[in-house]
């Protein structure tokens, strides 16, 4: 609730109403200290629904986090207040740089794509200022895996030829999370591989 005045006359203010279903302007009727926070008895200024607004500050907790940057991985502990919603996809800034959230272990190490920061055992972050793509060369019987660091929002498309190591080589298959595609075009922040094959002199 906003812009809670400092008098205690009734003050117009806005919250989400249980009938509206939506935030509406209501009435503050009384408020009683509790702790830190307060209890504000409000109505609802379009139904006249009357109820309880309980205001408690957040506690501060500092999650166990793992940063990856490119082959290297730091353990941190990143602070967030208990009931803020974190998500995979996440970014959160920390000393200068940006970074996402990739995986997420409340109790028994079970992984969810979202939950309370309070709930949260452990935390996985890629460093997004830049992004490095793995990628499988593939000539004829041979296979190399390998690796090129790029800016995260560059755009890669299927048919594109890339020069890698001196040689002309041509995007067969891109890999996400949603699985593999053969047309189309992605940033390299959703890439999770990319296949590529020789251009054939002809």
């Amino acid at each position: 609730m906003s812009g809670v005045g400092d008098d205690d006359d009734i003050i117009a203010d806005v919250t989400e109403c249980p009938t509206c279903l939506t935030m509406t302007e209501h009435e503050i009727l009384k408020r009683v200290s509790r702790g830190k926070g307060e209890d504000l008895l409000v109505r609802c200024v379009d139904c006249s629904e009357v109820h309880l607004l309980k205001l408690r500050p957040s506690s501060s907790i500092s999650i166990n986090t793992t940063l990856s940057e490119g082959s290297e991985s730091s353990s941190v502990f990143v602070e967030s207040d208990s009931d803020e919603s974190i998500s995979v996809g996440d970014l959160f800034e920390r000393d200068g740089s940006f970074w996402s959230v990739t995986r997420i272990e409340i109790g028994d190490k079970m992984s969810v794509k979202s939950c309370k920061a309070g709930e949260i055992v452990s935390m996985w972050a890629v460093n997004k200022n830049t992004c490095v793509v793995k990628i499988t060369l593939t000539d004829e019987e041979t296979s190399t895996a390998s690796t090129i660091d790029c800016d995260p929002e560059k755009e890669f498309s299927c048919g594109t030829v890339m020069m890698i190591d001196g040689r002309r080589w041509r995007i067969r298959a891109i890999h996400t999370g949603e699985g593999r595609t053969l047309r189309g075009k992605r940033v390299a922040a959703d890439i999770r591989r990319m296949y590529l094959h020789p251009v054939v002199k002809s």
